[in-house]
């Protein structure tokens, strides 16, 4: 199993398109900043570091989203991930099904059902903490999901340095 890792550094990229769009004031930035008890002033100051520590941080949800979208390696973790020790039977299931549910559509599925069912429970547990409102908890998790929604399409739609794939192939 290869990893594009042109597919992972331009899917870390996303958490700071989709900020950029989702947390702006037109869209959602001026509620979360009240929600989260923000103000302009606070949110003042030098963000150099914030934008190259989010890059670093998404290139690592980026390479996780793999072991979640690719159904493949699970098959290859099931032979302790060294496929020359594989049985033959491995060879043939990967010959049969090694690019099978490769597609942007499978990616996007696996990571919204990701977010709808691990960080939205992540996040509202944190929030509940916090006594945060159900507000920033939505807000803050409709990002996320969308976020690794489009994540997980582009790792696992091109999959091939020389292709994308939006649908699964027959």
């Amino acid at each position: 199993m290869q990893i594009n890792f042109w597919a992972v550094l331009a899917a870390s990229i996303i958490p700071l398109l989709t900020g950029f769009i989702w947390y702006h004031p037109k869209v959602f930035g001026t509620v979360w900043m009240k929600e989260a008890g923000l103000s302009q002033e606070k949110m003042k100051g030098q963000m150099v570091g914030v934008f190259v520590f989010t890059i670093i941080l998404s290139l690592f949800i980026a390479y996780f989203l793999h072991f979640v979208i690719i159904h493949q390696f699970g098959a290859l973790g099931m032979i302790g991930g060294d496929e020359m020790n594989a049985n033959e039977s491995y060879h043939a299931f990967m010959k049969d099904y090694g690019m099978a549910y490769r597609s942007f559509g499978h990616g996007a599925l696996h990571s919204f059902m990701t977010g709808f069912l691990f960080v939205f429970p992540v996040i509202a547990i944190n929030a509940m903490f916090e006594r945060k409102s159900w507000k920033y908890t939505m807000i803050n998790t409709g990002y996320w999901t969308l976020t690794i929604t489009i994540m997980g399409g582009i790792i696992c739609g091109w999959y091939a340095v020389d292709g994308f794939h939006w649908v699964t192939q027959k």
